[in-house]
């Protein structure tokens, strides 16, 4: 059910999450390519630096393969690709749907005992639950920090990817503390929970080794050429 215009919203709501908890966008590489006419020293040089990178990455603390199950969930990973999807079933029958981004901002944490800023990564999650096809949906929109979830939005999504109603409601932090519980045991049942950023942030950070190896091998191949 939830596809392109559901990857859509969450990518529309990132801007809204860096700017509650003041994200800076994390580090990246990032490479110039100019088109090269001949081979010259600088290109050899530059194919023998990501060479000694690739080599280095690959045997520095490698990457490790991918797990394709958590607790009930299958995960689907697709290389290259920008996001993590989990799908499972409740007890009660209710597929479950979760699309987790890579790393999509940081915020300082003050540690407790020595008062020192520790980078917090983050992860946007969109959670889809429903009771077989052209039923109503509920759709959370979350943030998995390293160890704990926090429910951002909520909607009802009717058949054909429609919100029921045009308003959306508050913000889910000014709802009553007694529904904001019930909210966060609600998604607990059903497996999604603080023990799911456990699982996602060393994923997420696996994954994004494996995706830095992958892109200094095509730069490579790419520069050889």
């Amino acid at each position: 059910m939830v596809g392109t215009s559901r990857r859509h919203l969450l990518s529309t709501l990132i801007p809204h999450l860096r700017q509650r908890f003041a994200l800076q966008t994390p580090p990246s590489i990032a490479f110039s390519t100019s088109t090269i006419q001949r081979k010259s020293p600088f290109e050899s040089n530059l194919v023998r630096m990501l060479t000694s990178e690739i080599e280095f990455d690959s045997e520095y603390a490698p990457p490790h393969q991918t797990e394709k199950k958590f607790n009930a969930f299958m995960v689907e990973d697709r290389p290259g690709g920008q996001f993590v999807t989990l799908r499972g079933m409740s007890t009660i029958d209710e597929n479950i749907k979760i699309e987790a981004t890579m790393f999509d901002g940081v915020s300082p944490n003050m540690d407790e005992d020595d008062n020192e800023p520790n980078a917090q990564l983050h992860i946007s999650l969109l959670v889809d639950i429903f009771k077989g096809e052209g039923g109503d949906m509920l759709e959370f929109v979350c943030s998995a920090w390293p160890q704990r979830l926090e429910i951002q939005k909520l909607y009802v999504i009717r058949p054909g990817g429609t919100l029921s109603r045009p308003y959306i409601g508050p913000d889910f932090r000014v709802l009553d503390k007694k529904l904001q519980s019930a909210m966060y045991k609600y998604l607990n049942a059903r497996g999604v929970n603080n023990d799911l950023c456990l699982f996602l942030h060393p994923y997420v950070r696996n994954k994004d080794k494996i995706e830095h190896i992958q892109r200094l091998k095509l730069l490579k191949s790419y520069v050889e050429k």
